[in-house]
């Protein structure tokens, strides 16, 4: 199994007390002023590139990213989700990550650090102001990983990618080498959907689901499902 995997099946974290070594994933929307992107094709975006960041070959034990990846896998897997258009955009590609594109979205995902170390390139990108309105999302395209969101929970847009960029990482130990190899030849390829309710009660029933519970710093409170996935 990959290493970084590994350690999210086995890790026991705690967060550092001191406030300067809280590890982060910076995450980077692409939203243009005058082409925003459909909310649905950002997320899945997000989605991936968390994974696929993750699983780069420099993510190996002997890998530049290594290191990194397995120090904030230790703590909480944190993400920072923030927005970007124009040169801003252009700008952090030079940055070490894996960028996805989904439809008319793409999304960074970079390689975790401390947040107190943010490039200027980054920190200079706004947090807020993501939102993006409600889409129909089309069919489940073939080879993709569904994530259900809770559909009793609301979240703006940036606050819901890291939510389902923390699912697909969650998902990943539970598929089989083959099955990953298949994920990643479609570029790990999601389907972010919002379920009624009562399908959403069933779902969390299953035996085995995989369920992201928020630790509750911003916007939900502690222990909030937000996103489940019905492992194969």
């Amino acid at each position: 199994m990959n290493p970084i995997l590994r350690l999210l099946v086995d890790r026991t974290f705690r967060d550092p007390e001191d406030p300067e070594s809280v590890r982060a994933m910076p995450v980077v929307l692409r939203i243009e002023r005058s082409a925003p992107p459909s909310r649905t094709a950002l997320l899945e975006a997000a989605a991936a590139a968390a994974i696929a960041v993750c699983l780069d070959e420099r993510a190996e034990p002997e890998g530049e990213w290594h290191d990194e990846l397995v120090a904030w896998v230790h703590g909480r897997i944190r993400k920072v989700t923030r927005r970007a258009r124009g040169a801003h955009w252009e700008a952090v590609q030079a940055l070490p990550g894996v960028t996805i594109t989904v439809g008319d979205a793409s999304v960074r995902a970079f390689v975790p650090g401390r947040v107190v170390d943010l490039p200027k390139e980054l920190s200079r990108l706004q947090i807020s102001g993501s939102e993006l309105p409600p889409d129909e999302p089309g069919p489940v395209p073939a080879g993709a990983y569904e994530l259900w969101l809770n559909p009793r929970v609301e979240m703006t847009a940036g606050k819901t990618a890291a939510q389902v960029g923390h699912a697909s990482m969650l998902l990943a130990p539970h598929l089989t080498e083959t099955e990953l190899k298949a994920w990643a030849a479609l570029d790990y390829r999601c389907a972010v959907r919002t379920p009624a309710k009562t399908a959403w009660d069933a779902l969390v029933a299953r035996p085995g689901v995989v369920m992201v519970r928020d630790a509750g710093f911003t916007e939900v409170a502690p222990g909030t499902a937000t996103v489940a996935v019905n492992r194969p």
